[in-house]
């Protein structure tokens, strides 16, 4: 796979020790212990192998595929599966692969109403090239049917695969008017710290009580947010179900209600000052110091 030209000068040679190296190897770099292989090889070109602009999971992504036969499942699940990379470092290195012209989907008609999508990997963009529809038992292959296989896409040192913006859908209020669009736009901004806590508006809809009963707690939205994209799985392992993971995490992590604060102790009053009734010149207790006693006030009201 490497470029031939760039160990032309070593000899051919076998090394039973690939440590033991002739005295003519460079003195820096990778060298190279060549084998003529016989049978389940592949002919991969440089112009993949060494790719640019590609990724290493792109390059050897697209190695792998142009080793299956045809008919093997490429979707990105089954990739998936096979290789310790997940769900979304696939699908990245697959669109890589079709932007620089290795991979073509195409739709076909199934008859009845049905649509297929079909995958075509092509081993030297921009060459003519024809898919041969492979025929069992003893019949003649069928004749090769032309495919278009565009040229090569200018490829940047990084290949990168720009995301729409989205766009924001009107999610509809639950609970107190004033709360619940709060709650609502905290849920739905979630996707933008990790795409994938990506809710649709049901799920929206459902966890606006669980967002709700936080702000009742006297928790900010920069606190509710933090908590709930916080410790979440490595990059590349998927979310199968973002709504059940954030009630889970809403359920489980609320935080209790503040304390009440002490009421303050009352202060009591000082009693009244010793004063003498201006009637009776009886000894009472008042603020007033014109006040008259019980009895004098009773008499006063009598003869009135």
């Amino acid at each position: 796979m490497a470029d031939p030209q760039s160990n032309a000068a070593l000899p051919a040679h076998t090394l039973p020790d690939p440590l033991a190296l002739p005295p003519d190897a460079p003195r820096a770099g990778v060298l190279h212990v060549r084998h003529r292989h016989t049978e389940r090889y592949t002919v991969v070109g440089n112009h993949l192998a060494q790719h640019p602009g590609l990724s290493a999971v792109a390059i050897g992504l697209g190695v792998h595929i142009q080793s299956l036969p045809d008919g093997a499942s490429v979707t990105i699940k089954t990739l998936a599966a096979r290789f310790p990379e997940g769900e979304v470092t696939i699908a990245r290195a697959l669109r890589e692969l079709e932007a620089a012209g290795y991979l073509l989907r195409r739709k076909v008609l199934l008859g009845g109403g049905r649509i297929a999508t079909r995958t075509v990997f092509v081993d030297r963009p921009g060459a003519t090239a024809a898919v041969r529809a492979p025929v069992r038992g003893s019949a003649r292959a069928s004749a090769p049917v032309p495919v278009p296989v565009p040229a090569p896409a200018p490829v940047q040192a990084s290949v990168h695969v720009p995301t729409p913006k989205p766009t924001r859908t009107p999610v509809p209020s639950v609970g107190s008017e004033s709360a619940a669009p709060g709650a609502a736009d905290l849920l739905a901004r979630l996707r933008l710290a990790d795409a994938r806590l990506l809710l649709s508006v049901r799920d929206v809809h459902r966890l606006v009580p669980g967002v709700e009963a936080w702000l009742g707690r006297d928790a900010t939205p920069d606190q509710i947010a933090r908590t709930l994209t916080a410790g979440l799985p490595p990059e590349g392992t998927p979310i199968h179900h973002p709504a059940r993971f954030l009630e889970h995490r809403l359920r489980t992590l609320l935080p209790p209600p503040l304390p009440v604060a002490p009421p303050r102790e009352a202060v009591p009053e000082k009693p009244a000052p010793m004063t003498n009734c201006d009637g009776c010149d009886r000894g009472i207790r008042t603020h007033d110091p014109d006040a008259l006693c019980r009895d004098c006030r009773r008499h006063r009201e009598r003869a009135a």
